[in-house]
């Protein structure tokens, strides 16, 4: 049988074809240039991006019999014998070594396959062959792929051989799974790690060999390849033969998308495009339409995915050359993809590809894989309509009505005379009550009065050290979160309770009910946690969450959530709270969030621990008697001193 695959017919005979290794082809070249060949050398890496190739081309520079290396400046002057035969650099392919080794043939070059000869035996025979001088070249070269499937006994077997080889032998071990060779073995042996192939220079290479065999296809076909063959050449060719005996010799992009199994770019785009236009029923049909061609989910929603990882990079990115060098993709697409990342922001494109990123992952166990794709895609075509409402309120200079349970109230008159500015109303139409965050947004943790948060007392009315340095750190850090909106519409204040009566929740209760929260209800104390603290006011609680956040707080938002918290509440602190949940405008890192405020209450609560260790008497004498220092304290359970 005269044919073969593309990926044996079109093997790199020489340095100069090796692709997308630069780093070991500059090494080795420059190791035959001036006399430093190693006696040892591993290379490692994924399959198909050329190991055993480059051990090819290494053992023909090494042994051609036509070598014309320069001599003088790159190294000591060499013999005429010397001059006759490699090591080279650019093996000429030609002479009677490089056909042997192209031909496999080579008594000079012994490839061994690990996975068949894993016996010490098989180490003991190469140790006995090894002694023996080359028969045609300079050098007698044992490739040995798989080496990691090699026993423990035949590992210590060639040891001693890879310490001290006789100087005729040069040892070339390949694998894919490095982690498995010894250190004893990778210590003696130079080690290369093979990268993937760059998508771009899988294309180029592709292009070049359909030019050579006279078939048409477009780049575009050529990159979906490249796409799936996650930067292995050989897997790459073998793509490109399939789609040649599939569709002959003019292949089309609905060939090689038929071929691949793949969901074509047009789907992914049009679901982009759902996501701009905010159209939920486009996108059900459209997921309903990729259903019934026979597309797998899985395999979409890691192509949308992907797509937004792109669309993040053009958002971010400032120029063409930047973006074309992180993406990995063909200068039209990346054109595209700058123009398309327009109509989002960053934080947008951010949230799509979480909610796609999470549905990849159900849709890994999930027996409903179209309804979980479906609720994605939704709330992605949804996600974008809070910041739509926001321009449109601008625009108008009105905001809507609150719905949340609060009487209608007067606009503020503004001081300096400035329009007032909308309101802030995110809309919850992401999730599944269908009401926005909250019904208008607050001030700063602090109320108008100035007044901070109520004191929290400890022992005998009076804080505790601890207590105090708690309670400083978060009146600080809650003057400094983020501020809400600017409302324009007052909101009606709690009556503020009597001069001597406790508040219905202090902030100390707050931090207990979000511990027991997280402790019962993992899922919803994660979501809790990422929104801060605005203000705790008589018996209602007043949690922001910023835009990039809105998943976490449309699942504060619901009506269960909120009923479990004030449950919790009720339990814990034995008080009833409103919780009201707003959007912030300030930037993301403006304030400390309730997952910060939680680490930074630990955190003050070990040191105050360590302190009272270092400062209890038999402690002291226990470390003025060794010389040690206390470096953790714990309290035991049910104590207060540690």
């Amino acid at each position: 049988m005269d044919y073969q695959v593309s990926a044996r017919k079109f093997r790199p005979g020489t340095f100069e074809e090796l692709i997308g290794q630069p780093h070991v082809v500059q090494t080795l070249r420059n190791a035959i240039l001036r006399q430093q060949v190693a006696h040892a050398y591993l290379f490692s890496g994924m399959r198909g991006v050329g190991k055993t190739t480059a051990a090819r081309i290494l053992a023909k520079a090494l042994n051609c019999g036509r070598s014309e290396a320069p001599s003088g400046a790159d190294g000591p002057e060499r013999s005429p014998e010397q001059s006759r035969r490699g090591p080279t650099p650019e093996p000429c392919g030609q002479c009677e070594s490089c056909l042997e080794i192209t031909r496999g043939n080579s008594v000079d070059v012994i490839e061994i396959d690990g996975a068949s000869n894993t016996g010490v035996d098989d180490v003991r025979e190469l140790r006995e062959n090894v002694k023996f001088s080359p028969f045609r070249g300079t050098y007698r070269i044992y490739i040995i792929d798989e080496v990691h499937m090699l026993s423990n006994s035949a590992f210590n077997a060639l040891l001693k051989t890879l310490e001290e080889p006789p100087p005729h032998a040069v040892f070339i071990f390949a694998t894919t799974e490095v982690h498995k060779i010894p250190p004893t073995i990778t210590s003696r042996c130079q080690h290369f790690n093979f990268r993937r192939i760059p998508r771009r220079e899988i294309i180029a290479r592709l292009q070049e060999v359909v030019t050579r065999v006279g078939v048409t296809i477009n780049e575009r076909s050529l990159g979906a390849m490249a796409r799936a063959s996650e930067g292995s050449m050989r897997d790459a060719l073998s793509l490109l033969d399939q789609a040649v005996v599939f569709g002959g010799q003019s292949i089309t992009e609905h060939d090689v998308d038929e071929m691949l199994g793949a969901v074509p770019d047009e789907l992914v785009s049009r679901l982009v495009q759902t996501v701009v236009t905010q159209d939920p029923a486009a996108a059900v049909a459209l997921v309903g339409e990729v259903v019934d061609h026979g597309y797998d989910l899985r395999a979409y929603c890691g192509a949308v995915v992907e797509r937004m990882r792109h669309l993040m990079i053009a958002a971010v990115v400032p120029g063409f050359e930047q973006a074309q060098g992180l993406m990995d993709l063909p200068d039209e697409e990346v054109k595209h993809l700058l123009t398309e990342a327009k109509s989002f922001s960053v934080e947008q494109v951010q949230e799509v590809f979480h909610l796609f990123a999470q549905a990849e992952d159900r849709l890994r166990s999930t027996a409903h894989p179209r309804f979980v794709f479906e609720v994605a895609a939704v709330r992605a075509a949804r996600l974008l309509q809070p910041g739509a409402q926001v321009t449109r309120q601008a625009e108008t200079g009105r905001s809507p009505q609150p719905q949340a349970a609060s009487a209608p109230a007067e606009k503020p008159r503004p001081a300096s005379g400035a329009p007032p500015s909308p309101v802030r109303q995110p809309d919850h139409r992401a999730g599944t009550s269908g009401r926005p965050f909250g019904s208008a947004s607050v001030d700063s943790a602090q109320d108008k009065q100035g007044r901070p948060p109520a004191p929290v007392s400890g022992q005998g009315g009076r804080p505790s050290p601890l207590e105090q340095k708690t309670l400083a750190s978060n009146a600080a850090s809650t003057s400094r979160a983020a501020r809400p909106a600017v409302e324009a519409k007052s909101v009606p204040q709690p009556r503020p309770a009597s001069p001597g009566s406790p508040p219905a929740i202090r902030e100390e209760d707050w931090q207990r009910v979000v511990d027991s929260v997280i402790q019962d209800s993992p899922n919803i104390g994660t979501h809790l946690e990422m929104g801060t603290l605005v203000k705790i006011e008589g018996n209602q609680v007043i949690v922001g969450f910023p835009k990039t956040a809105a998943v976490a707080c449309s699942r504060i938002q619901k009506e269960e959530t909120r009923a479990l918290i004030a449950k919790v509440c009720q339990t814990v602190a034995g008080a009833s709270i409103h919780l009201r949940v707003v959007e912030l405008t300030g930037e993301p890192g403006d304030g400390l969030t309730i997952r910060q405020m939680r680490t930074k209450r630990r955190e003050q609560d070990d040191e105050a621990l360590l302190e009272q260790a270092r400062a209890n008497p038999m402690v002291k004498q226990a470390m003025e008697l060794f010389g040690g220092e206390v470096v953790k304290a714990s309290r035991p359970s049910g104590k207060k001193e540690a």
